[in-house]
């Protein structure tokens, strides 16, 4: 199931979050310095699910926890959300490591796409990833999303600004391959929960 975290996810997050440290940390920007880290502080985390919201009232972002059998696993985001002539969206995610090559996050970006094309009507998705990230490219490419190119030094990574391979498709593509993505991932569908369903 994906739906958007709460403060209420606080224990489960710190948990997966803790656990998959170095797991995690080498492919994320670091944290802004003199912020509270939303890892274990339990009002940093509510103040972020507080933001997360705001984007959703404003249509700027779209960011969902990804559960399997009711325990949260990882999350899912559409950010930088831009309309007039783009119409487009960044996407990012990880996965707990525990659940890393399950398919999880295949079938996330399939029915994330599903929302940004059919309810919130953009016209372009992209995912940048550090060349080196295999298990985060295998996920595009099994999805057969379109390579655009690399990016040099595209976003500060852990310290060390680093170049990124941009994929993406369109609403074009979607339709087209909607289907078939569909059959193959996310079959029989899976939740989402918006924010109105809380």
């Amino acid at each position: 199931m994906l739906r958007p975290l709460v403060a209420a996810d606080f224990d489960q997050w710190r948990e997966v979050r803790r656990r998959n440290l170095g797991w995690l940390t080498r492919w994320e920007p670091r944290p802004a310095e003199g912020y509270p880290n939303d890892t274990v502080d339990r009002n940093a985390f509510g103040a972020r699910c507080g933001a997360r919201e705001r984007e959703w009232q404003l249509g700027t972002g779209y960011g969902f926890g990804i559960f399997v059998e009711g325990s949260f696993a990882g999350e899912i985001n559409l950010s930088g959300v831009q309309r007039g002539p783009f119409q487009n969206a960044y996407v990012g995610y990880w996965i707990d490591e525990a659940h890393a090559g399950k398919g999880y996050v295949p079938e996330s970006l399939v029915v994330v796409a599903r929302f940004a094309f059919e309810d919130v009507n953009l016209h372009r998705l992209q995912v940048a990833i550090i060349p080196r990230n295999k298990a985060s490219r295998r996920v595009v490419e099994k999805l057969g999303l379109r390579d655009e190119g690399v990016a040099l030094r595209y976003l500060a990574i852990n310290g060390a600004w680093e170049d990124h391979i941009r994929y993406a498709i369109t609403s074009e593509e979607w339709f087209e391959r909607r289907d078939q993505l569909l059959l193959e991932w996310a079959t029989p569908l899976p939740t989402v929960r918006r924010r109105t369903d809380r």
